[in-house]
């Protein structure tokens, strides 16, 4: 039986990580997890249950108690937080706001890690799990190490095409707040943003998603075939 391929895929927002991850994996077969998704899902309960995002001490006495469950299946993807769908409530601008403060804090992250290296432990025949610092720190072992890049431009076109902006105006806001975003989550001392030394960095900027995809699917394959 073949040994289950771990594939990490990792990059800043806009770079077309999760559309590139869901693809891949249901193209291979494989499980996927979204590590961004479980840190929305925590945000998102802190807000809900009064916590001050803001005060860390606040934050790292509750990282504990949410309940949150990632379903595996790349083509539909599911996110749970004590039993509840929490796959809307995560991406409102409320919680886009306060996600980079939580995680920053270490047993947010410590928690989130458990529940990504077991979901990696678990997948049958290998896994895709998309993030910030999952071929630095949750999986350094990963087989496959993939860093997606894109100008700070069309990253910001990309995200404003998913959230319905169109001025320019828009779209300035939405390429500065990816800009601070970065910032935030590059200068974070636990597990910040950063490129693994033995991955293979992917610029999207000039690629369609296709192209992307098929792009990292060879590379899996082509580690496959070296096994």
């Amino acid at each position: 039986m073949e040994t289950p391929v771990i594939v990490a895929i990792d990059g800043p927002s806009g770079t077309g990580k999760s559309s590139t991850s869901k693809a891949v994996a249901a193209e291979l077969g494989l499980s996927y997890l979204d590590t961004g998704a479980q840190y929305r899902a925590m945000t998102w309960w802190m807000l809900s249950n009064g916590i001050d995002v803001d005060d860390p001490a606040q934050v790292a006495l509750a990282a504990d108690k949410p309940v949150i469950v990632s379903g595996s299946d790349p083509s539909a993807p599911t996110i749970t937080v004590d039993g509840a769908d929490a796959s809307l409530p995560i991406r409102t601008a409320e919680v886009t706001a306060a996600v980079s403060a939580v995680s920053a804090v270490p047993e947010v992250r410590r928690r989130l890690v458990e529940l990504q290296r077991a979901a990696a432990a678990q997948a049958p025949v290998g896994i895709v799990v998309e993030g910030r610092d999952i071929g630095t720190t949750v999986l350094p072992d990963a087989a496959v190490k993939i860093f997606l890049t894109a100008s700070p431009e069309a990253r910001a076109a990309r995200r404003g095409g998913e959230i319905g902006a169109k001025a320019a105006a828009d779209l300035a806001a939405t390429r500065e707040a990816l800009i601070k975003r970065d910032a935030a989550d590059s200068g974070r001392k636990t597990s910040p943003l950063a490129k693994a030394a033995d991955a293979v960095e992917v610029d999207t900027t000039e690629l369609t998603l296709d192209q992307v995809i098929e792009c990292v699917v060879t590379l899996i394959e082509e580690k496959r075939a070296a096994r």
